[in-house]
């Protein structure tokens, strides 16, 4: 049960780390100054893994729930995981936007090679740039669901 626990906790934190790494590939790419034919397609696609990631957060901390050691009615009778859920769930709303949006600037760059405008750029960025910050809260939250606050 002690290996099962340890590798639940491992993916879970892998999934973390890769959306925390293309949530700021997004941030880092997404400025005006930098925007070219060549960031747009790599955005869309940094847009798709940061979205798998964020499945893969979500589907292993449930897997965390259901065959963790603490087990599911431990964690779901916890009000900081609902916290931490409801985090996820702005994120992932937050997020449409910026997805739509990228998709949308490969689509005008491919069909007729047009650039997205300066107010676009900025609008999109800070959508990002929103998702990077709450996603910095979560771990806080975890951590003391971790350590049984919030019982």
């Amino acid at each position: 049960m002690m290996t099962l626990e340890a590798i639940l906790a491992y993916l879970h934190l892998l999934a973390i780390l890769t959306m925390v790494v293309f949530i700021s590939s997004e941030a880092a790419l997404c400025r005006v100054q930098w925007l070219n034919a060549a960031v747009v397609e790599r955005l869309a696609k940094i847009d798709r893994v940061y979205g798998i990631a964020a499945l893969a957060v979500i589907a292993t901390g449930v897997a965390r729930t259901v065959w963790g050691i603490k087990g599911s009615a431990w964690y779901w009778t916890n009000p900081l995981l609902h916290a931490k859920l409801t985090l996820v769930v702005v994120i992932a709303v937050i997020s449409i936007i910026p997805t739509l949006t990228f998709i949308r600037w490969r689509k005008a760059l491919r069909n007729n090679g047009t650039l997205p405008g300066e107010a676009e750029i900025r609008k999109a960025r800070k959508l990002v740039m929103v998702q990077a910050h709450l996603l910095a809260v979560i771990p806080l939250v975890a951590v003391f669901l971790a350590r049984g606050y919030g019982k």
